[in-house]
């Protein structure tokens, strides 16, 4: 080992890039036509409603802002006989008993996987443009969320995992976290039905926080060919410690903003090192250390804040650009959809207890959430009113079968 520890920490600085070529439109199935792959629940005998219909109607209604299973029926009601007849009905439509007791038994993992391929088919770019020797990643999030206002019939609350795609703020996949477990073994299947999603995860970063700063965790990314992005606190106290002792003092600057908002002035700034070391940084596949200060001055007090991330990646695929980048892409699960979820479609306030309606009504709401950003709506309270507004052009939208953002 060398002398001195800048010889095999090598620190990085940036570089220019260009971005990903835009997305191209293509043909892909309507609704209807893409939620007849979801298993019925039902005994065949006496099936008044195609299961297709009911699950159209609760996609497009919380589209257009409904907030429960009660709220979905009374839209449906609403609607006239020919948009009925355009979402797969005939003379009659369900009452609100029977969406309820439907959608309670539907699988929430298969209609997640098969409204995240719908719009995926929507937002997917075709193509892209290396530039710079640097490629274009998918950047996705994994971060869990508690649905407060549900139960499990053991009285415990339902937690659910989901992983989103930071570029186009569709949810790829999401799982139901047994009782009494947590997040990290459900880790792997949500890997597992990403990669189905999108049938490899090649080129793809995952972010999470420190929770994932797990081994079997990076070994799981790596070997379905991804790279890893995590944050590491005092949960792994020899590896932060690790991190917080390299010579950071001695390494330049490899990416500062500065931002101004909402009160308060913010100024963050990223260093990287390349650890050649013969132990390395002590965490599998991890390619370089980062550190990232945050300074931040609000009513005249200043506070700073430090976080330490190890990413699998070396420094000539995630110049510090890009990682104080996708540092910011990991809060987009909890500012993008969490939130969103939560108080524009007032999740923790839906008292769903029943089978698998807390894990359904929230892949409704990734639905919505995915389809509003899709369109390029940043304002998605104001998209649901709109789409509430209009339940003719949505109901067009979303069941044409060359259906493309709007």
């Amino acid at each position: 080992m060398s002398s001195s520890p800048i010889a095999v920490l090598l620190p990085h600085g940036p570089v220019t890039s260009i971005a990903p070529v835009a997305v191209t439109d293509h043909e892909q199935a309507g609704l209807l036509a893409v939620l007849a792959a979801v298993p019925d629940p039902r005994d065949p005998r006496g099936v008044r409603y195609p299961l297709a219909s009911v699950l159209a109607v609760a996609v497009c209604a919380v589209l257009a802002g409904a907030v429960t299973f009660a709220a979905i029926a009374d839209w449906v009601r609403d609607l006239d006989s020919a948009a009925w007849v355009r979402l797969g009905f005939t003379d009659r439509i369900p009452v609100a008993s029977t969406v309820w007791r439907l959608l309670v038994r539907v699988d929430a993992e298969v209609l997640s996987a098969v409204l995240a391929g719908w719009l995926c088919a929507r937002t997917t770019p075709t193509s892209t443009r290396p530039v710079v020797d640097r490629r274009w990643w998918r950047v996705i999030a994994v971060d869990g969320k508690v649905l407060r206002g549900s139960r499990l019939p053991d009285g415990s609350q339902v937690h659910l995992l989901s992983a989103y795609d930071t570029g186009t703020g569709v949810v790829l996949a999401q799982v139901q976290i047994a009782a009494k477990s947590n997040e990290i073994p459900a880790f792997a299947p949500l890997l597992d039905r990403v990669e189905a999603q999108l049938g490899s995860l090649d080129d793809v970063i995952i972010v999470a926080d420190a929770l994932h700063a797990q081994t079997g965790h990076a070994h799981a990314v790596a070997a379905r060919g991804a790279h890893l992005m995590v944050t590491v606190k005092a949960n792994q106290p020899t590896l932060h410690g690790l991190l917080k002792a390299l010579p950071w003092a001695e390494v330049s600057v490899g990416d500062q903003r500065r931002d101004k908002g909402h009160g308060r002035r913010e100024t963050r700034t990223v260093k990287a090192l390349t650890d050649r070391t013969r132990g390395g940084l002590g965490f599998p596949h991890a390619a370089q250390a980062v550190r990232i200060t945050r300074t931040r001055t609000v009513k005249g007090k200043t506070s700073r804040e430090t976080a330490y991330l190890v990413v699998s990646l070396p420094a000539e695929h995630a110049q510090p650009d890009q990682l104080q980048d996708w540092a910011r892409r990991e809060w987009h699960i909890e500012n993008r959809l969490h939130w969103i979820r939560d108080v524009t479609l007032r999740e923790d306030a839906h008292r769903a207890r029943t089978g698998n309606g807390p894990a359904v009504a929230a892949v409704l709401r990734n639905t919505a959430i995915g389809y509003h950003r899709s369109n390029g709506e940043t304002n998605i309270a104001r998209a649901t009113r709109r789409a509430n507004r209009r339940p003719d052009d949505l109901i067009d939208a979303v069941t044409r079968s060359n259906g493309t953002t709007q």
